[in-house]
Formats: structure tokens, C-alpha cells, sequence
């Protein structure tokens, strides 16, 4: 006997989607002169109209980011900043659940990710960071440390509302302010956070919004009235930028692209190991830069992980992000769809041998069945090149030391994931990885506590704990 879940939607009642959306400067929210479509990639339904950011708003930003500096946020005390913050979370976990639909219906992943992950990592790095705010002499950062001033920031759509947190929750409490720009496929969480700051009664212009597309984010990069520039995105992107900010004084974090190696070793629980494979590269559509895109398993349990891994991934349910039950939602973008589809091409021609769950994959919007290749090799463009979708290249290896220069032989260097039963394995393997962050027998675990950020053509930089909140202090991290 089969059993099927019943559909189980999210309400949509408890949200109010404004047919069109201007930016949030100085406070308050001012009309656009143009205007783009956002859509629910999961229906392709046009859920409302973004205004496209020129020049002229981006100087206002910037203007009424530097008037909230110089006379109301650096002259505030770190308590008084930290009451704002512990505001500010304690909104989000009370909107959580508006927050939480609104995410899935711009972005496509499943609500069951946007309630239980990304609001409540959100919040918490609200609640990290306020703590701090009055305590940054005793951060071991030295104790005349300043912030930069203005910060300008650029987040990207795969977690909207969570790097939205990383981003402005350090500065913040650092005592910069911020003009930040969404990506332009998922604005409308960080749209409605610019009324939860009013809610907050935030000062006016300590933080400001501003969406558009590619060119807003150059007339930030270049602005002359931004110190400090945070990037989350493509390394193709993440270049330009370092190019751009070279020849002037401004400080830069970088958090870029990833490869991600999850290697099984043969002492492993392997049925551990496999729900740590399925979270590693399809949670959230496989669209995370530190995504475990590349399974690296020892050669003597290959065929037994592989047996286990395609019968469980034969029961993701792939569907409608509104439904409880849905466990890999859209495809963000057909542009993404695209890039997925290009490069799973290569892998085939490569010879490469795919592997797709069987599921049916609804006639609207976005998808991409998850996907594994074997017969991989370091060569392959799939196991080199970022998908950024719920695509799985198999490697194998022989000895442990084979495993770890498998791992490392990619320009990137954001994460790992080792799974073994021996802590000397693991500490072993920990060592010889050229990764920033390194997951043992579990993966994609965050903390606000924790650092994350790569080496390589990962980024430059940090983001959570204290190192990351000492990229927006003057005088020590990238200062």
C-alpha cells in the first residue's frame, strides 16, 4: 500500500502585495520613474512591479545615508543602536510568517525553508548582532575601532531576506548605515522590511533600499560617497567589482561562488550520510553557494551510497513552494533554468551519465528534477563549473589523500562537508581542505556565531561572528 500526501498550502490571507513599489530612502518610500516586473516563478504569475534605480536615487540613498551618519548613528551609544537591533528581530519573528510567504511566492523555495530557515536565521543574526553593539571594545578587535560610514551592499536571490540580515545586521551594530540593493528577481522581502524599520522607528536614512538591476549595483560600486562595499554573488560579478574599488579607498568583502566537495569516507553511517547528501545539494533548489555539488565518495561503498541515494531521492516531492509537503520548489528564474539545462548538456556530451528522480514537474513556472551525474571526472565542466541547481556530480576515490586533492582541485573554496566516524579523520581531512568552512557528519548548518566565507575565488572576507563583524570596523579586517 502507497501512501500521498494531501495538499497542505499556505494561506496567502495575512499579505498585502502592493501593485507597485518605489525605494525606501531617507525613511520613507519614494515613487520610481521606472518601473520592472517580479514574478512567482512557480506560476509565472507577475506579483507586482519593482522601480528600476538610476543614478539620480542612488545619490539620494547615498545622501540620506550620510546625513543619518553624521548626525544621528555614529553619535549614538552602542546600547542605544543595540535597542534597534533587538527590535528589528523581535518584528521579524512577530511578521515571521508574512516574511516567510512572501519569500516563497518571489523566490520559489518551499515554505517549509522559508518558515523554519531563512526568517529565523534572520532574526537571529538581528538578536547577535544587537548584542554586540554596545560591546565592540570587547570583541578582541582593539579598542578605538570606527565604523567606515556609509556601506553599500548587494545581495543576491537566492536568500533574499537572509543575506539581507548578514549584510545590514553587522554594520548596524558596527554603527555604519546602509544603502542596499536587492536582486531584482526577489526585491519584495527587502521591500517589506524597509516598513518594518518604520514600524522599528528606525532613524530616517540608516537604512535605505533601492532596487533595480545590474547598473543600480555599478552606480553603488562606484559611488564616491560609499566607504564600504559588500557583495554576495557570482565571481564573474565579484571581479568587477574588485577592479572597480581597486584604485580607491574603499573596503570591500567579497562572498562569491562555490564547488562544494562532500566527501564519504568508508566508515561512514552511510543513511546519516545520505540525508546529508540530499540537504547538501537540494536544499533550496541547490541554488547555495556552498552547495555540496560535488559527491566524493570512496570507491568501496560507492555503489551502496548510490543505491541509497537514488531511493531517497526518488521521494523528494517537487512541486508548488506553497504546499507544507513540497521539499524542492522552483527554479528562480528561467534565466537560472537556462544555465541549469546549458550545463547538465555538457555533462551528457562529456559522458557523464545523468540520473534524474522520477517526478512530475508541473506544466507553469520553473523546474529541474533532481538530478545526480556518474562518471564524472575533474575535468568535466560539471564538476568544475557552478551550477547553482539541484544537480549532483559523483567522483570517487581510492585513498584519503586522493579525496582531499580531488576536493581541492577547483578555483573555489567556499565550503566542505567530510562524513566519517573517526575524529581523527575528520580532523585529518579538516586540515588539508582549502575551504572556509568545513561541515563534519553533517552539512549547510548555519550559525550567526560562526564565520562563513572561502579562499580562492570564494571571496575576500567574512561574514558572522566576529570576523565578519569586523569587516565594517575601521582599522582591523579589511581596513
Amino acid at each position: 500500500m502507497s501512501f500521498n500526501y494531501a495538499p497542505a498550502p499556505e494561506s496567502r490571507g495575512n499579505l498585502s502585495i502592493k501593485p507597485r513599489y518605489g525605494h525606501f530612502i531617507g525613511g520613507k518610500f519614494v515613487a520610481g520613474s521606472k518601473h520592472f516586473p517580479t514574478i512567482n516563478p512557480a506560476t509565472e504569475e507577475v506579483l507586482s512591479q519593482i522601480a528600476l534605480a538610476g543614478k539620480a536615487d542612488v545619490d539620494a540613498a547615498v545622501q540620506a545615508a550620510r546625513k543619518a551618519y553624521t548626525s544621528t548613528w555614529s553619535k549614538m551609544s552602542g546600547k542605544e543602536r543595540g535597542k534597534y537591533l533587538f527590535r528589528i528581530a523581535r518584528l521579524l519573528q512577530e511578521r515571521s510568517r508574512e516574511f516567510a510567504v512572501l519569500e516563497t511566492l518571489d523566490n520559489g523555495k518551499p515554505i517549509r525553508e522559508s518558515r523554519d530557515v531563512d526568517v529565523p536565521l534572520a532574526a537571529a543574526h538581528f538578536f547577535y548582532h544587537a548584542g554586540w553593539a554596545d560591546k565592540l571594545e570587547f570583541a578582541g578587535l582593539g579598542t578605538s575601532t570606527k565604523p567606515y560610514g556609509v556601506a553599500g551592499q548587494i545581495i543576491p536571490w537566492n536568500f533574499p531576506l537572509l543575506m539581507l540580515a548578514w549584510k545590514i545586521a553587522p554594520a548596524l551594530a558596527a554603527g555604519n548605515t546602509v544603502v542596499l540593493k536587492p536582486a531584482e528577481s526577489t526585491s519584495l522581502t527587502a521591500l517589506l522590511f524597509g516598513e518594518l524599520c518604520q514600524q522599528a522607528q528606525l532613524p530616517a536614512g540608516v537604512v535605505n533600499i533601492i532596487t533595480g538591476d545590474g547598473s543600480t549595483g555599478a552606480h553603488i560600486v562606484n559611488h564616491p560617497g560609499i566607504d564600504k562595499i559588500a557583495f554576495t554573488g557570482s565571481t564573474e560579478v565579484g571581479k568587477i567589482i574588485a577592479r572597480a574599488v581597486a584604485p580607491t579607498s574603499k573596503s570591500v568583502t567579497l562572498e562569491l561562488g562555490g564547488k562544494a566537495a562532500n566527501i564519504i569516507f568508508e566508515d561512514a553511517a552511510i543513511d546519516e550520510a545520505i540525508e546529508g547528501i540530499v540537504n547538501g545539494i537540494f536544499f533550496n533548489q541547490g541554488h547555495v553557494c556552498c552547495a555540496g555539488s560535488r559527491l566524493i565518495l570512496q570507491e568501496n561503498i560507492a555503489d551502496e551510497v548510490l543505491f541509497k541515494l537514488k531511493d531517497r531521492m526518488a521521494k523528494i516531492r517537487v512541486g508548488d513552494p506553497m504546499d507544507k509537503n513540497t521539499d524542492l520548489g522552483a527554479i528562480n528564474s528561467k534565466e537560472q533554468l537556462l544555465k541549469i539545462g546549458e550545463l547538465t548538456a555538457s555533462g551528457d556530451a562529456q559522458g557523464a551519465q545523468r540520473w534524474s528522480a522520477p517526478c512530475e514537474l508541473p506544466t507553469k513556472g520553473f523546474w529541474f528534477a533532481p538530478t545526480i551525474f556518474t562518471g564524472v571526472t575533474d575535468s568535466h565542466r560539471i564538476a568544475r563549473e557552478e551550477i547553482f541547481g539541484p544537480v549532483l556530480s559523483v567522483l570517487t576515490f581510492r585513498t584519503p589523500q586522493e579525496a582531499i586533492d580531488k576536493a581541492n582541485n577547483t578555483p573555489f573554496g567556499l565550503s566542505a562537508g567530510v562524513w566519517s566516524q573517526k575524529g581523527s579523520r575528520i580532523l585529518w581531512a579538516s586540515q588539508g581542505l582549502r575551504a572556509g568552512v568545513i561541515w563534519a557528519n553533517t552539512f549547510n548548518k548555519f550559525d550567526p556565531t560562526s564565520p562563513f566565507g572561502g579562499y580562492k575565488e570564494s571571496g575576500w572576507g567574512r561574514e558572522g561572528g566576529r570576523h565578519g563583524l569586523s569587516a565594517y570596523l575601521k582599522g582591523i579586517g579589511h581596513g
